[in-house]
C-alpha cells in the first residue's frame, strides 16, 4: 500500500527499517522489548539504523498468485506465513509491513503486535488489535468494506492484528481529496461517528484507483468517552443521506444479535452497549455529528 501523502513525492514510497528484527543481543525481539517506551525503533543514540526506501509492491513472491476475492483473502490472512521486510518508522506503535505467504498464494500485509502496544492513559493497555478487529466487523457489517481485511492471528512477535496492505492512488493530493464532498467519505465519516473514531488522520485515508477508499488505524476506538477526532467534518450538523440512515437501521439490528456478539470478544460490555447508543443517536437525529468543543475536532498531527 503506497499511502499518499498530502505532498506527494515521487522518490519516497514509504520510509522503512530494515527488519532484521534482532535486538542488541542479537536474538529475535520478544515481548519484553516491544514493551512500552523501551521499543523505540533505535539504539537510543538517535541513530535509526538502516533506514531504506522501499516498494512492498515489489516483494518476490515467487510463484504464488495474488489472493481471488474474500475467501481466500481470509485464508492467507488467517493461515499465511508472516516474513516481516521492515517497521514503519511513522507508526506510534510497532507496525511491522512485509509478506504473507501460503503454497499458492501471497500479498502485502501490515502486522501489529499486541506487545509492540504503547500505553495509553485513555485506552486499557494490549486492547488496540481487539479495536481494529472490533472495527473490521463493523465496517463488514456496514457493507461499505472501509476497513481492509483483518484478522487476530498469532505471529512472529506474539498475538497480533494482520490486514491485507492496500494500494493507494499515489497521485492524489490527500490535502485536497479530504475536502472533497465525495460520497465514500461521506460514508467513512458517519462509520467514524459510529466507531468512535479518535484518530482520522489524513494518512489513515486511502483513495484507490479504482475509486474506493480505505480507512486504516482503527486502534483508538471505541472509547466510551466522546472522542471523535477528524479531517471530516464538512457535513457536520447536515442531514445524513437515506440510503445510510438505512444501513444504520440494519447495523442497530445487527448490533443487537450477532454483530453485538462478536464484538464482545474484542470489547467490554459497555463499549459495545455506548456503539449501540451512537448508532441509535444518529437514528434519532438524522444529522452528521458536530464538534462538540468538549474533545479536539481535529487529530494531531493532521497528516
Amino acid at each position: 500500500m503506497t499511502r499518499p501523502a498530502d505532498e506527494p513525492d515521487d522518490d519516497v514510497v514509504v520510509e522503512w527499517v530494515e527488519a532484521d528484527l534482532e535486538d542488541d543481543d542479537g536474538d529475535d525481539f520478544g515481548g519484553d522489548d516491544f514493551g512500552g517506551d523501551d521499543f523505540d525503533g533505535d539504539d537510543g543514540d538517535g541513530d535509526d539504523g538502516d533506514v531504506r526506501t522501499l516498494d512492498p509492491t515489489a516483494f518476490d513472491h515467487g510463484d504464488r498468485r495474488a489472493p481471488d476475492g474474500p475467501a481466500e483473502v481470509d485464508v492467507l490472512l488467517r493461515e499465511g506465513v508472516l516474513d516481516m521486510e521492515g517497521r514503519l518508522l511513522d507508526a506510534s506503535n510497532v507496525t511491522l509491513v512485509g509478506a504473507i505467504r501460503t503454497d499458492t498464494l501471497a500479498a502485502t500485509c501490515v502486522y501489529k503486535p499486541v506487545a509492540g502496544e504503547r500505553p495509553l492513559w485513555d485506552f486499557p493497555d494490549g486492547t488496540l488489535a481487539g479495536r481494529e478487529i472490533s472495527a473490521h466487523l463493523v465496517s463488514e457489517a456496514t457493507g461499505w468494506s472501509i476497513v481492509p481485511p483483518t484478522v487476530l492471528r498469532d505471529g512472529p512477535f506474539g498475538t497480533g492484528m494482520v490486514q491485507l496492505w492496500m494500494d493507494g492512488d499515489p497521485g492524489i493530493d490527500l490535502a485536497e481529496f479530504v475536502r472533497r464532498d465525495d460520497p465514500a467519505l461521506r460514508r467513512m465519516a458517519v462509520f467514524d461517528a459510529v466507531v468512535n473514531n479518535a484518530d482520522r488522520k489524513g494518512g489513515h485515508i486511502i483513495p484507490m484507483p479504482d475509486g474506493h477508499v480505505y480507512g486504516v488505524d482503527h486502534g483508538i476506538c471505541f472509547s466510551v468517552d466522546p472522542k471523535l477526532r477528524t479531517l471530516l467534518w464538512q457535513w457536520a450538523g447536515r442531514p445524513i443521506p437515506i440510503a445510510l440512515l438505512e444501513v444504520l437501521e440494519r447495523l442497530a439490528e445487527d448490533l443487537r444479535g450477532d454483530l453485538g456478539e462478536q464484538l464482545h470478544q474484542h470489547l467490554t460490555r459497555r463499549e459495545v452497549h455506548r456503539t449501540q447508543q451512537r448508532v441509535a443517536q444518529l437514528l434519532r437525529t438524522g444529522l452528521h455529528p458536530q464538534p462538540s468543543g468538549d474533545w479536539p475536532a481535529l487529530p494531531w498531527p493532521p497528516f
